[in-house]
């Protein structure tokens, strides 16, 4: 079964260029360890508001670890708005 991953979050505003840089990085080195491109985008009536996106997962539990460590690697918690947190949706595909 193949899973698509859409995760958003709330960015604290002065946390912008620090958390795309550091989405990037992280979304790179998935590239790099699993061939999986990510997608980075941002509401459009909502700048603080943003959403990653990882198509047709096979291994969701190699997955959801790797993207795991490497948020936690590079800090990324600190990139939050405050009472915000990671939401994470999973599709199957049909």
């Amino acid at each position: 079964m193949r899973v698509s991953y859409y995760i958003y979050y709330r960015v604290a505003p002065a946390e912008s260029a620090r958390t795309r840089a550091l989405v990037e990085a992280v979304q790179a080195a998935l590239l790099l360890e699993s061939g999986v491109q990510g997608k980075l985008l941002r509401r459009t009536d909502d700048a603080s508001t943003w959403m990653e996106i990882y198509e047709f997962i096979e291994d969701t539990e190699w997955f959801e670890s790797a993207l795991g460590r490497l948020l936690d690697q590079h800090g990324f918690a600190a990139c939050l708005a405050q009472d915000s947190r990671r939401h994470i949706e999973r599709f199957t595909h049909m």
